[in-house]
């Protein structure tokens, strides 16, 4: 029975219908092996490039910002990076971060400038330096920004989204420089990241008190962070609309917070003595309104319009994403889209940069940055959104999903043009100008210039600022006695009549910079004292015009 029972056995298994039967079932175990290691091997490469992309942005950190761009009329690549970095520039050379009557903008944005301040401690006053802490700050928002749609999102999603944020050209070009903006962008998703949370922890109370906290470091960072309050309310509240006590507690929490930590530096301020600098940032920054009762209007479609700064292909994708799924709110892939708070929390941040740029009527460039990324998520959440569902949302999310990767192409493209072929047209005139000084003195060795604070940082030059400060620029150069004067190609008539009123020019020496063409010449002035310690009348508008004593060949404008 035995010998037969085997005989049996092995007839059944010799039988060659059998091994056809199991090759048939591993077929698609082996398939399916192979697609996931494909898979793997496709995230693998999408990774490392992303991560080349990134690199890209720590490359030639003293670099200008790329000349003939779209963005080449922006004011931050000859002012802001010295502007708002001063007191840290100061701190270091001149053991004193305040310069009375000066521009001092630390009073109100000194999140930055401390920053700056520890790094000079192990780097030295280095534009390159500056730099590479702005890219930093980038890079910690390309992380964030990958958890923060990873957490709400598949992978590839999360993946698309800060692909098209690394290839950006736009990013890459403001993303590099030294101003507020790349550290404003990083506390913000530091707080959506966690308002988007609050459901899931065990104090969600608590987790509110870190946003509001974050959120006043945010303020303290740049005031247009204030326009992003309702997005910071849509990330916290949204998932919390089930239980509205706990949404009122935390909403409370984080305003109170952030009112507290707020007021604790304005209280701060008052104490010191500096709330007149504070009071003088309102009156610098504000620019003459129409006087015409719509113009509203027209200066929040200008405001709008500025996000085809950002992108000229993908913005429109975007703004389709949302007015499609505001129009189809009933369909499946429009309610995947709002019940994401991520979606709803981009398009708050975008509509209050927007509101911000349309308050001041004076958008730039550079104040797009932060609301680039929410762009930018949108593109994201709603290709998934549509792919993710069946029949007409699904192919065309495919079509978009094309168009978008055309896109990324282009962009890439570009972004490796810049990074490939730096510039440095206005690091060598500053540069020059500083040697000239050097070899041959005059007075002071402190420099007035608009862009005085920016070749600061590059040359370690002291100077003060002719346009911005506490006390007009005559009664500047009576308390600081400089040596030396620099202009962009040509002379101001109002400047010139309050350095006539201590000083006759001499012009010295002039280097080309940058590709615009109002600033494509740094002038450079030798300040002699009028003899005697004769003072002359600012106000006097026979001052504004070239005198006998001077030897200037630049045109007064």
């Amino acid at each position: 029975m035995a010998r037969r029972g085997s005989r049996e056995k092995r007839g059944r298994y010799a039988s060659p219908v059998q091994p056809l039967k199991r090759a048939c079932q591993r077929k698609p175990k082996r398939v399916s092996v192979a697609r996931k290691q494909l898979r793997r091997w496709g995230y693998a490469i999408w990774l490392l490039a992303i991560v080349g992309f990134a690199v890209l942005h720590g490359w030639h950190l003293r670099a200008d910002f790329p000349n003939h761009s779209a963005w080449a009329f922006d004011w931050a690549k000859y002012t802001d990076e010295g502007w708002y970095g001063n007191a840290a520039i100061r701190a270091h050379l001149l053991r004193n971060w305040y310069m009375p009557g000066d521009f001092n903008p630390a009073v109100i944005f000194p999140a930055w400038p401390f920053a700056e301040w520890v790094l000079f401690f192990f780097t030295g006053v280095k534009v390159e330096a500056a730099r590479g802490l702005a890219v930093a700050c980038f890079l910690a928002s390309v992380v964030l920004s990958y958890v923060l749609l990873r957490s709400r999102g598949p992978r590839w999603m999360a993946l698309l989204g800060v692909t098209l944020l690394v290839t950006s050209p736009f990013l890459y070009c403001f993303s590099r420089l030294a101003i507020l903006e790349p550290l404003e962008t990083t506390l913000t998703l530091v707080a959506v990241n966690l308002a988007v949370r609050l459901k899931g922890m065990r104090s969600p109370v608590m987790g509110s008190v870190g946003v509001g906290a974050i959120f006043a470091l945010m303020t303290l960072t740049k005031l247009s962070a204030c326009f992003l309050a309702p997005a910071m309310l849509w990330a916290m509240v949204q998932p919390l609309m089930s239980e509205r006590k706990l949404a009122l507690r935390c909403t409370l929490a984080a305003g109170c917070t952030a009112g507290a930590a707020y007021g604790a530096w304005m209280v701060l301020i008052c104490w010191l003595g500096l709330l007149g600098d504070y009071k003088y940032f309102f009156v610098a920054n504000r620019y003459p309104l129409p006087t015409e009762g719509y113009w509203q209007l027209p200066a929040s479609w200008w405001s709008l319009h500025g996000l085809l700064w950002v992108d000229r292909s993908l913005v429109w994708l975007a703004v389709a994403i949302a007015l499609g799924s505001a129009i189809a709110w009933r369909s499946a892939w429009a309610k995947e889209l709002w019940r994401n708070p991520v979606f709803g929390t981009s398009l708050w941040a975008i509509a209050g940069f927007v509101m911000f740029m349309a308050v001041r009527n004076h958008p730039q460039p550079r104040y797009y940055t932060v609301p680039a990324f929410f762009l930018y998520f949108v593109v994201a959440l709603g290709l998934r959104a549509l792919i993710s569902q069946r029949g007409w949302a699904r192919t065309t999310g495919w079509v978009a999903c094309a168009a978008t990767l055309a896109a990324v192409g282009v962009h890439g493209a570009q972004t490796i043009g810049y990074a490939t072929h730096p510039e440095y047209t206005f690091v060598h005139a500053a540069t020059q100008l500083a040697q000239y000084m050097d070899a041959r003195p005059n007075g002071k060795r402190l420099l007035v210039s608009i862009s005085d604070d920016e070749i600061m940082l590059i040359t370690q030059v002291p100077g003060i600022c002719d346009d911005l400060g506490t006390e007009d620029l005559a009664s500047k150069l009576a308390r600081y006695q400089p040596g030396w004067y620099a202009s962009w190609n040509d002379l101001d008539p109002a400047i010139l009549r309050e350095l006539h009123a201590h000083f006759s020019l001499e012009q010295v020496a002039s280097y080309p910079a940058f590709d615009d063409p109002d600033r494509n010449l740094l002038v450079l002035f030798k300040l002699h004292p009028l003899p005697g310690g004769q003072e002359r009348n600012p106000r006097d508008p026979k001052l504004g015009d070239v005198l006998p004593d001077d030897k200037v060949e630049v045109p007064v404008e």
